[in-house]
């Protein structure tokens, strides 16, 4: 891919985000969706491998079915109460087909199929694209249409993903499917709170994006895309390694680490809404995820590399310390002592 195009279609997924997040209207909200998935494409594709090219038509599919479901829903509103604001949807059907299409865009259970393949397919700096900022345009129209949408079925579709993404995740060997079951369970986190409190959904999904994008650039650094590597990926780089076990370990929900704190304001919140049983089950599933979190864990800082000799070490130059890492690795481990001024923005 030539940096021309790369950098237009950066450029085109920062036009995209930033007009579906700052517009009322929902013909404008669909048409910076559509420039996202546009922009997003060719980074899917840019190695042509066939893989790639099959990650890139279920991405296409899926988004292109969302956005239609997105547009018919708005439609159907604008039909029957003729307001195209995003945050007048009060017709039923139109809620149900918003839900349906925003648990498309996300990869909620039960429309999570295409979310594992499509990051197994794609690059690592593309796979982290998805992972958060593709999620942000979905997460800010599920922010403000969160009180005229359907309590039951989110909540269902909350408790599934949290359930099936801490289930799929324990027998994974390729780092990227892993990430992506963690996602699907975070987003399950999100959105069984956005009923109750919808500025901790976002709140959540910040320090989400943060613990993300450290461990992928990290990833991304080692060159690690599956656990084998990982297992001997210390030898290289052992301070890097040390802080990805944080990271990891944080995005797991461990205190007194950063990611602890959005699933303890998220379990205090539904206490105080009488959801006790609620908050059980999903703290339960959590551990589910924190079984594979552990195994990365164990795997990047504590195994030693296998000792026969038809092993090969995959060949390694040394490459100066990337400041960004450093600085997100931190924050995604240290940031826990802020909440009491997180708590008061909530």
């Amino acid at each position: 891919m030539s940096p021309h195009t790369k950098l237009i279609s950066y450029l085109s997924l920062l036009l995209g985000t930033t007009i579906t997040i700052s517009s009322n209207h929902w013909m404008m909200a669909w048409t910076g969706l559509e420039i996202n998935t546009l922009a997003i494409v060719p980074l899917i594709s840019k190695s042509h491998h066939p893989r790639a090219i099959e990650a890139t038509i279920k991405y296409f599919l899926v988004q292109a079915t969302a956005s239609t479901l997105m547009l018919f829903s708005s439609m159907t509103n604008a039909w029957f109460t003729g307001q195209w604001d995003i945050t007048q949807l009060t017709h039923p059907t139109s809620c149900l087909l918003l839900t349906t299409a925003i648990a498309m865009k996300l990869g909620l259970v039960p429309f999570h199929f295409w979310f594992p393949e499509v990051l197994q397919g794609s690059p690592m700096t593309t796979a982290l694209l998805l992972s958060t900022i593709m999620k942000f345009p979905p997460i800010t129209i599920l922010f403000m249409t969160s009180h005229t949408l359907n309590p039951p079925l989110l909540t269902t579709m909350a408790i599934a993903s949290a359930a099936l993404g801490g289930w799929m995740g324990l027998n994974q060997t390729q780092i990227r499917k892993i990430l992506a079951f963690s996602s699907i369970s975070h987003l399950g986190w999100m959105t069984i709170i956005i009923l109750y409190n919808p500025k901790l959904t976002l709140v959540t999904f910040y320090l989400y994006s943060l613990m993300t994008t450290a461990v992928f650039l990290t990833l991304n650094t080692t060159k690690t895309l599956k656990l084998t590597t990982m297992m001997t990926s210390w030898t290289k780089t052992p301070m890097l390694n040390a802080t990805l076990m944080l990271t990891l370990l944080s995005l797991a929900g461990l205190p007194p680490l950063t990611g602890f704190l959005p699933k303890w304001l998220i379990i205090q919140e539904l206490t105080k809404q009488e959801m006790t049983t609620m908050a059980t089950v999903i703290a339960m599933l959590s551990l589910l995820g924190l079984f594979f979190y552990l195994r990365l864990a164990y795997y990047s800082t504590i195994t030693l590399p296998p000792s026969p000799t038809n092993h090969m070490k995959q060949w390694y130059t040394h490459k100066p310390a990337n400041p960004q890492v450093a600085i997100l690795t931190s924050l995604s481990t240290t940031l826990l002592p802020l909440s009491p001024m997180i708590l008061a923005t909530t």
